[in-house]
């Protein structure tokens, strides 16, 4: 089979076409920098597009006491102590700025009757903060950002999938991936790299991330190429995933049913909340839903299908079709279920990367001179539980930010050393796979990995099952070594989907291995032999390979922002 490979070269390459990659090329090109962006699906689709309760920023357009100061506190407090204090005051403090550049690109933002940005409670937050557009504001703010990525000429190219970032001697010199289209090759030369290509979720059986997306492609490039992973088991589960029909299980339901009077129930009709927190019940915390609905499946309470129930029948048909109309018409399509008479199926689903791979809170550079990581890819922000509304403010913030160091770093380097050596090993990499024709089937050891992360290192972990997981995935391991890899008439995806294996094992086994070393129960992570949070454990978690686990201190959180951290109300509110 003849190959063809294209070689181009610019300035800054951009891997990921989701809301922090596009910001950053348009960062970039706004200053005149040479920008290429490539994406595994198309820019239209990427994930960022599913976001859809709002965006933070303390504008205080509503709630005239609001601060940046507030909206930290705010942050630091949900994180468990866990979030990085300065990675935290930059993106608070100058979300409003991101704001300000969307309402630039032409967002259409919710807005009040005077003409203001309209704001509402989301998540434990203190004041009025989220902006929105309906129910779409992911949608919205990616088809804003595309936009201004065409008025600006930014080159995109979709279905390309990058399975390697180039070095030489700790420094970044290009990526190296295929069309999964048509099998052309490209190598690319590249003075900076910004890792923008999402988290690792896709590992769990049950995930609000659809096929082939969030399978920790960010952990295996960075790490391949000299980077770290900080809190990989820092995972958080939203409680509300659909488990029927299996192509879209994990498919979100909104927590807006929970907001808007849903019951909880189990398989004998039992309202279960009253058992975990009777005073908020069906709007309690992210976390304590999730783990509630986790224990009554797990002692037997739970459905059929390994789920609880969740009922909104019982509300006046006319305000489910108001203010429910996705949730309404997501089930009517998948199910032919009438959520106005009867009640869906649920289970907790995997459905954010707090942690991510290591960077600098200043810049975002991963150690590794020229690269770059954002958004969900990175960490720092969130700790062990994410502020609802915080993970789309993080992309227009640190896309800005890291646009504008690549853009410095580029401008002031003085030659660009390569390795013809490291594009043989990528080359090489893709040619041995192309040319497998083992036992094997990807997606069969995908799926393996995927139960072995569900049983093992789930919403509840120990350390026994953990243990266990690691020699289930030091099987999955060992089989991979015979993988049958089989492009077809419809494209070269078998070679895409053996990709997204290697990544999702490396994720894997950085989770169990950082999980079994957090012996202690702190936000989203829930140990149940390890039942207290343990305050020596106050520390971030690196991984760096194979058994390497490494804590990393957390700076002090600055007294005026520790002064604010107070226990929010969540009267009226549906907390996240």
């Amino acid at each position: 089979m003849t190959v063809t490979e294209q070689q181009i070269s610019t300035s800054v390459l951009v891997i990921g076409t989701g809301g922090g990659g596009l910001r950053a090329a348009i960062e970039l090109a706004e200053r005149g920098i040479d920008v290429l962006a490539l994406g595994k699906r198309s820019r239209s689709d990427a994930h960022t597009s599913l976001a859809a309760g709002g965006i933070n920023a303390a504008l205080a357009t509503m709630d005239p006491e609001d601060t940046w100061q507030q909206h930290a506190a705010d942050t630091l407090r949900e994180s468990y102590l866990l979030a990085n204090p300065v990675t935290v005051q930059i993106v608070t403090e100058q979300a409003a700025r991101g704001i300000a550049d969307l309402e630039r690109y032409g967002m259409p933002f919710a807005r009040e009757a005077d003409g203001r940005i309209s704001q509402r409670f989301f998540g434990a937050h203190t004041y009025r903060r989220t902006a929105f557009a309906g129910d779409y504001t992911g949608l919205e703010i990616q088809r804003t950002l595309v936009n201004r990525a065409v008025q600006l000429n930014v080159p995109i190219l979709d279905t390309v999938y990058v399975t390697r970032i180039l070095t030489k001697d700790n420094r970044v010199f290009g990526a190296y991936g295929f069309d999964q289209v048509t099998g052309k090759r490209y190598l690319i030369r590249a003075d900076a790299v910004i890792l923008a290509a999402g988290g690792h979720t896709r590992i769990w059986r049950h995930t609000s991330s659809r096929r082939d997306e969030n399978t920790g492609d960010s952990f295996r490039l960075a790490v391949e190429a000299g980077g770290r992973i900080r809190d990989p088991e820092l995972v958080q589960f939203h409680p509300s995933g659909l488990i029927e029909p299996e192509n879209a299980a994990g498919t979100l339901v909104s927590e807006a049913a929970r907001g808007e009077g849903g019951q909880l129930r189990n398989a004998a009709g039992e309202r279960f909340m009253a058992r975990y927190d009777a005073e908020r019940m069906e709007l309690s915390t992210r976390d304590r839903v999730a783990l509630a609905a986790y224990t009554e499946i797990k002692e037997g309470r739970g459905t059929e299908h390994g789920g609880v129930w969740l009922d909104v029948s019982h509300l006046p048909r006319e305000t489910i079709m108001r203010r429910l109309p996705r949730v309404y018409q997501t089930l009517l399509e998948l199910q032919m279920l009438d959520i106005t008479k009867e009640p869906i199926e649920i289970a907790p689903t995997a459905h954010y990367s707090m942690g991510g791979v290591w960077v600098r809170p200043e810049d975002h550079g991963t150690g590794v001179d020229g690269l770059y990581a954002i958004g969900e890819a990175a960490s720092g922000l969130h700790g062990a539980n994410r502020l609802g509304g915080n993970s789309l403010i993080e992309l227009m913030v640190f896309g800005r930010i890291v646009a504008e160091d690549a853009a410095r770093y580029s401008t002031g380097l003085q030659r660009q050393e390569r390795s013809a050596a490291a594009v043989g090993e990528a080359r090489a990499e893709v040619d041995g796979l192309l040319a497998s024709d083992g036992e094997e089937n990807v997606r069969a050891l995908q799926r393996a990995l995927r139960n072995t992360m569900t049983t093992r290192a789930g919403v509840v972990r120990d350390e026994e099952g953990l243990t266990a997981g690691l020699d289930e995935l030091s099987e999955v391991e060992d089989r991979m070594a015979d993988l049958g890899v089989h492009p077809d008439i419809a494209g070269f995806q078998d070679l895409a989907h053996a990709f997204d294996l290697k990544a999702s094992a490396l994720a894997a086994r950085a989770t169990l291995e950082a999980a079994l070393v957090r012996r202690e129960t702190r936000g989203c992570h829930n140990r149940s032999d390890y039942p207290e949070l343990d305050e020596k454990l106050q520390v971030n978690l690196v991984w760096s390979g194979r058994g390497q686990v490494e804590q990393e201190k957390i700076p002090a959180v600055p007294a005026e922002l520790s002064a604010l951290m107070r226990e929010v109300s969540t009267e009226g509110k549906l907390v996240e």
